[in-house]
């Protein structure tokens, strides 16, 4: 298995915790998702949207693209998977 860092900070924040981990295994997307953080779906939206600029930082430091043009790009692979889903999710809760 190939796992990213966890960050340093929360390393050193007793308090942190994961609300995300997505893996591709057997050509396929899996997710684990610690749902009951926010009681208000919309947050979930705009930390995506903070996700969507964390990217767009990564894509510009490594490979010099514009800030914008990436952000915009995310949007449109976003808006046509919402439009028209190439997957549909499926699995369950689990108890963490």
């Amino acid at each position: 298995m190939r796992e990213l860092e966890v960050p340093n900070t929360a390393k050193i924040d007793e308090d942190a915790f994961e609300i995300l981990r997505v893996w591709i295994a057997n050509q396929q997307q899996h997710v684990s998702i610690r749902i009951g953080v926010w009681n208000d779906p919309m947050i979930w939206g705009m930390m995506l949207a903070d996700l969507a600029r964390h990217l767009a930082n990564a894509y510009n430091q490594q490979h010099g693209y514009s800030f914008d043009n990436t952000v915009n790009r995310i949007r449109e692979g976003f808006d046509v998977e919402l439009d028209s889903p190439t997957d549909f999710p499926s699995g369950g809760i689990v108890d963490n």
